[in-house]
């Protein structure tokens, strides 16, 4: 059994900052890739940024220079900076995992809302 649990969502004023953060735990062998998405009201899920196993790192063009992903073994960090109202959405964390039983999947938190208002 793999759980993945994402913290840190909130209300922040445009232009401030948070930091969310997501921990894979369980029956892990290793983990791939982990990546933050987003899902406002009304639209698709779309990715924000992405880490591999190597430290490689891949952003959206609306995030980039503002939001940096980090990873320290099994917790992925994203750091949101100058927020803007059109980041406010559920944020959502995946990760590319090897179970000990050497089985390959993602697997999804449930979501932390972010909500970037006056």
């Amino acid at each position: 059994q793999v759980r993945v649990v994402e913290s840190g969502g909130g209300s922040v004023q445009p232009g401030g900052s948070l930091r969310v953060s997501c921990t894979a735990s369980g029956r892990i062998l290793s983990i791939n890739s982990m990546t933050w998405y987003r899902q406002a009201p009304g639209k698709e899920r779309d990715l924000v940024a992405r880490i591999d196993g190597n430290g490689g790192t891949d952003y959206a063009d609306s995030v980039k220079g503002r939001f940096t992903i980090s990873r320290d073994q099994k917790t992925v960090f994203l750091q949101m900076n100058s927020l803007k109202p059109e980041d406010t959405a559920l944020y959502y964390c995946s990760a590319d995992v090897v179970e000990a039983g050497r089985s390959r999947r993602a697997y999804w938190g449930q979501g932390t809302q972010v909500t970037v208002s006056s």
